[in-house]
């Protein structure tokens, strides 16, 4: 398991009107920095015969055997990969453990999803391609290949386009990195957590500490020049962990960029037993504001930009594809559990590997859900991704003086009517775009 990451699907993009109803004074200090986005995918021609469609959650009404279209071609496609060797400790992810990867089933499984949900095929090429998981990694360079080969057939990469992959530490080697390279792969992401032995044992991680020094070297003679390095921070303070030092060793490998994600407890997860026992398994809210105030301040001053609540990347080294989710462009994703957008509506598949792959092998959708977006959603939604990024969002004429307050209290800046939070007012993200939701719906 590579950590925190969204852009994977674990830590979901809870639906809009989940959101809008938690919420809370805009006093706040609860910590809120907890992932990101999720890698989504989107079922695209008739839904006839889907496995099953959500029957909770909010606007579940998209129904069955009518073709959701794209207003616009799509420009961005999220690989779901789902294996790993281990559950990592922390982990709520849509994740299948297997010792021995059944790269080829899993190959012919996504052809077989595109070619149900009739995707693609047109003259649009796509900015970005993302294998998340998971482990895609595991599936070695030829099955990474065959993957990426699949997928570009019907949504050819534009030139220059962003193809990310993400990988263990101790998956990544001369002959790995080239076969990446090969594939079309421009770009990794390399789930590290951190560079202290007891913390990585503690999460359950399956490479050491001295691995990780040996995958950096080897992207960088490998030509990898694109790549970026997870750290997670906010670990129970038993594990003596230091987090200064992690990121000092972080920074000494140079990635052009680096993401930082806070553990959270989530049900069924081995530290969420742990803690029902009586554990201590995350770090207290004043661990958690002091190191994610000291990672700020340590690469800002590194080189990095601070440029969206959870990711620092150095110029020209952000994740293009991740900032498709903040933006709000629409996604095409492929696999279990994947989450998909057509400015309209959002849809998953099937969260387990065996109900996703049953049901592409019989012929049938893996549709999971479906959410059709309410203008209540839009607003939430609106008010949420624009707050999480640097570029923040625009205020309208009434809301100036709503802000002054969090202005006051150095929880962001009005420059030209925009909104952007600080560092200190990105750990109070959750209320703060709550509250200017509620304002904006009255």
């Amino acid at each position: 398991m590579l950590g925190l990451n969204p852009s994977d699907p674990a830590h979901p993009f809870r639906p809009s009107s989940e959101r809008v109803a938690e919420a809370v004074p805009a006093a706040s200090t609860s910590p809120a920095v907890n992932g990101l986005l999720p890698l989504l995918c989107l079922a695209v021609g008739p839904i006839d015969g889907a496995c099953r469609l959500a029957s909770s959650g909010a606007n579940q009404n998209v129904g069955r055997g009518r073709p959701l279209y794209f207003r616009v071609p799509p420009r961005h496609v999220y690989v779901h990969v789902p294996f790993c060797a281990r559950r990592c400790s922390y982990c709520d992810f849509a994740i299948a453990v297997r010792h021995r990867v059944p790269a080829d089933e899993y190959a012919r499984a996504i052809a077989r999803e595109l070619e149900l949900r009739a995707l693609g095929g047109s003259d649009a090429t796509v900015d970005t391609i993302y294998l998340g998981g998971g482990t895609p990694s595991l599936l070695g360079p030829d099955g990474v290949r065959r993957v990426i080969d699949i997928v570009s057939e019907r949504f050819p990469p534009a030139s220059g386009a962003e193809i990310t992959i993400e990988a263990n530490p101790d998956d990544v080697n001369a002959t790995s990195v080239a076969g990446w390279r090969a594939a079309g792969v421009n770009r990794v992401s390399l789930g590290v957590q951190s560079f202290h032995p007891n913390a990585l044992a503690w999460m359950h991680r399956t490479h050491g500490a001295d691995q990780i020094t040996v995958a950096a070297n080897a992207l960088a003679d490998g030509g990898m020049d694109n790549w970026s390095l997870d750290l997670i921070f906010a670990l129970p303070e038993a594990l003596e962990r230091d987090w200064a030092r992690d990121l000092d060793a972080a920074i000494a490998l140079a990635p052009p960029h680096i993401s930082l994600y806070g553990l959270t407890v989530e049900l069924h997860t081995p530290i969420a037993r742990w803690r029902d026992r009586g554990d201590t398994v995350e770090g207290s809210e004043d661990v958690y504001e002091r190191e994610y105030l000291h990672a700020d301040e340590t690469l800002r001053g590194a080189g990095y930009a601070h440029y969206e609540v959870s990711n620092f990347g150095k110029p020209g080294r952000t994740s293009r594809h991740n900032k498709s989710y903040w933006t709000g462009a629409s996604y095409v994703g492929l696999g279990p559990a994947a989450h998909g957008y057509n400015g309209l509506e959002r849809r998953w598949n099937e969260r387990e590997y065996a109900a996703w792959l049953r049901c592409v092998n019989e012929g049938k959708d893996p549709l999971g859900g479906a959410e059709s977006l309410t203008p209540e959603n839009r607003t939430s939604e609106e008010v949420y991704l624009g707050l999480r990024t640097s570029h923040g969002l625009a205020l309208l004429p009434n809301e100036r003086e709503a802000v002054r307050p969090w202005v006051d209290a150095g929880w962001g800046t009005v420059d030209s009517d925009r909104l952007r939070l600080t560092a200190t007012g990105w750990l109070r993200l959750d209320a703060l775009a709550a509250s200017l939701t509620m304002l904006r719906s009255r």
